[in-house]
């Protein structure tokens, strides 16, 4: 055997030697960084479990629970993560470092997102509105089928799906249609200057006394809303629970109708909602 050959098997021989000497060496801290990581992973499960089912024991809202938990559950991963490697004898100062500086980068660099999960706690917090409320903002008018962190999943009338930004929609101006139960519709009917306004207003109160989905309290009322050049127009406001708001504004405006037109009233070619107030 050439003398090269043999001076490479005698190098190998040594690095092998010194891998199993390091190994022997390493291996406790090796083994106890080990029995650490799984007994901590096993810790946080136990200790996630029983956040979740102190917060539905105190029947927090699904959502921040969710997130509070989520929340906790991956700092705990976090301080793990570290505590191993320390373990492990490899230098955790500039590990720490290295992860505040990606965290300043990745903040920059998702500020509309953070000011949407701002948005979102802000609404998870002080609750303007609940999963299953209608309400209007940002220019969309639907009911709410999910509060998320960084979004708000809405659900219009004619079944569109709409997602508005928590950011936008937290520092917005919103109107929470089912807050108080109950609901004003502000109906006005446009007739001509030969009605007799007293008659007029009878029937229109008759035809909202007689609706069941009408609330007797708070009391329907009708009145001269305004005199045109052109018309007469009645303003009338009658309640209704919110489930009933829509099918009780299309029946007064037809029942309405139809009351007039066997009295001999003339309504004008138009009739609309007057402005909320």
């Amino acid at each position: 055997m050439e003398k090269k050959e043999l001076e490479y098997i005698h190098s190998f021989a040594e690095y092998v030697d010194r891998f199993i000497r390091l190994l022997i060496d390493y291996s406790p801290k090796l083994v106890s960084a080990l029995i650490i990581l799984f007994v901590g992973l096993y810790v946080i499960r136990f200790i996630n479990r029983l956040v979740r089912k102190i917060m539905v024991k105190r029947e927090l809202d699904p959502t921040l629970s969710k997130f509070l938990a989520d929340s906790l559950l991956w700092a705990l991963r976090v301080l793990l993560f570290v505590t191993f490697i320390s373990k492990l004898g490899i230098e955790t100062s500039s590990f720490v470092a290295i992860l505040g500086a990606a965290g300043l980068a990745i903040g920059l660099s998702l500020q509309g997102s953070l000011s949407n999960f701002a948005g979102g706690m802000l609404i998870i917090l002080f609750k303007p509105f609940r999963v299953g409320d209608t309400i209007e903002a940002q220019g969309v008018v639907g009911t709410v089928l999910e509060i998320q962190i960084f979004v708000t999943k809405l659900i219009t009338g004619n079944n569109q799906t709409i997602f508005v930004p928590n950011g936008i929609l937290s520092n917005g101006v919103i109107i929470n249609y089912s807050m108080q139960g109950n609901r004003r519709a502000d109906l006005v009917f446009s007739l001509s200057y030969d009605t007799n306004i007293k008659t007029a207003k009878d029937i229109v109160m008759q035809v909202m006394l007689n609706h069941p989905k009408v609330l007797k309290n708070p009391a329907p009322t009708v009145t001269v809303r305004d005199l045109t050049d052109s018309a007469i127009h009645l303003s009338i406001k009658p309640w209704a629970k919110n489930v009933d708001f829509g099918d009780m504004s299309s029946d007064i405006l037809e029942n309405c109708k139809e009351a007039f037109d066997a009295a001999g009233i003339v309504t004008q070619p138009f009739v609309r909602e007057a402005s909320k107030g």
